[in-house]
């Protein structure tokens, strides 16, 4: 371990193998960190934080503060960080609260500078969150997604898998999967077409992808029974069954499309 003397690290900490901690850093008790991390100066690990192997943390990072929610009473909850995240200059991330008790962030994301992960929040693998984008308490946020400066995100919203949000949007509904969500008010703008080429997603998936929303967002009927029409009319591919259960499990409504505006 290469550890700054000009670091403190409370005698209760748990530090792993190969970590490289700079000058005026902050580890409280209770924190537990894994093998490989490389913490930039000044960077705050505080009480609750479980962290993987082979993160990066940029200076002025804060991970694991408490909640900011009233309703926080002082529980025993956690903050957890996956594998190989790169973590830029002033990132907070809150820990849980009683509600589900821990904030989950998973592995090879990249969280841009400024922006703020809220209490119970949980995001997946191989998520982009650009600069200054908030996400407020209990967001939940798929694999892949890619969310640009200054996204803010209300509360309990539900954010799909390889969708890209535009810079500047604010969302108080659910973005749902491999979509372009866009502007203010918030508009469905069609697939995420270079996102999901990029990831590899063939022209035959792409195009299920897009009948399956075409009929979600027409006018033709109730909503439980365009889903019903994609059930019947499309093939049972994994994409369809996402956004199926995306779409059904809905708590705040996905957003609306742009022409209906």
């Amino acid at each position: 371990m290469n550890i700054s003397p000009l670091a403190y690290i409370h005698p209760e900490a748990k530090i792993g193998e190969g970590c490289e901690i700079g000058p005026f850093c902050y580890i409280d008790r209770g924190v537990e960190i894994g093998p490989n991390n490389h913490l930039m100066n000044s960077v705050t690990i505080l009480y609750g934080a479980r962290i993987g192997e082979g993160n990066t943390f940029f200076p002025g990072s804060v991970i694991s503060a408490i909640p900011q929610d009233l309703k926080f009473r002082g529980e025993d909850t956690t903050c957890e960080i996956g594998d190989n995240n790169t973590i830029r200059e002033n990132v907070t991330i809150n820990r849980g609260t009683a509600s589900k008790g821990r904030t989950v962030v998973g592995n090879g994301n990249l969280l841009m500078e400024g922006m703020h992960i809220g209490h119970d929040c949980v995001v997946g693998n191989g998520c982009i969150l650009g600069n200054t984008t908030k996400l407020a308490g209990e967001v939940g946020v798929d694999d892949n997604a890619i969310l640009s400066a200054c996204v803010l995100v209300h509360q309990f919203c539900h954010i799909g898998g390889y969708v890209m949000v535009g810079g500047g949007t604010g969302t108080s509904q659910d973005v749902p999967p491999y979509c372009i969500a866009a502007r203010n008010p918030v508009g469905f703008y069609g697939l995420n077409i270079v996102g999901l080429r990029r990831r590899g997603f063939t022209s035959e998936q792409v195009d299920i992808i897009h009948r399956a929303y075409n009929i979600i967002y027409s006018r033709e009927g109730l909503l439980k029974d365009r889903l019903q029409r994609v059930r019947t009319e499309l093939p049972d591919t994994p994409e369809t069954k996402y956004i199926l259960s995306f779409v059904e499990g809905s708590q705040r409504g996905i957003i609306s499309k742009a022409s209906d505006k």
